[in-house]
């Protein structure tokens, strides 16, 4: 039995695209400039919520990157600096547990 990891050394930050190319784009540049280990982009999704005194629906695609907690100030300030909307969603959720092997992954690909 695999040995697990915990502590919320790990997080996954999400945040989600009016375009999919857009999405990608922000995926591939945080992976590339290794604030991220890997990202998924899902989509479509359909969004309902809040803006500016009305109820809006829209069509996004929600993008999931795994990181380390050191690294999700810098990946949340980047995805803030590259995002198309005004106010876009950026969540950072604790990863409480993974595999030894998925998390000293995520320390290999995420180090300078």
């Amino acid at each position: 039995m695999q040995r697990r990891r915990s502590g919320g050394h790990f997080v996954q930050v999400q945040t989600t695209f009016d375009d999919r190319d857009e999405a990608l784009a922000l995926v591939r540049a945080a992976v590339g400039r290794r604030l991220a280990a890997c990202g998924q982009v899902v989509g479509p999704i359909e969004s309902v919520y809040h803006w500016r005194g009305a109820v809006e629906e829209a069509q996004e695609w929600l993008c999931l990157l795994k990181t380390t907690r050191e690294l999700a100030v810098s990946l949340t300030l980047f995805i803030e600096t590259e995002h198309s909307y005004e106010v876009p969603e950026v969540i950072v959720v604790p990863v409480l547990e993974t595999s030894d092997a998925y998390g000293e992954w995520i320390d290999e690909e995420t180090s300078a």
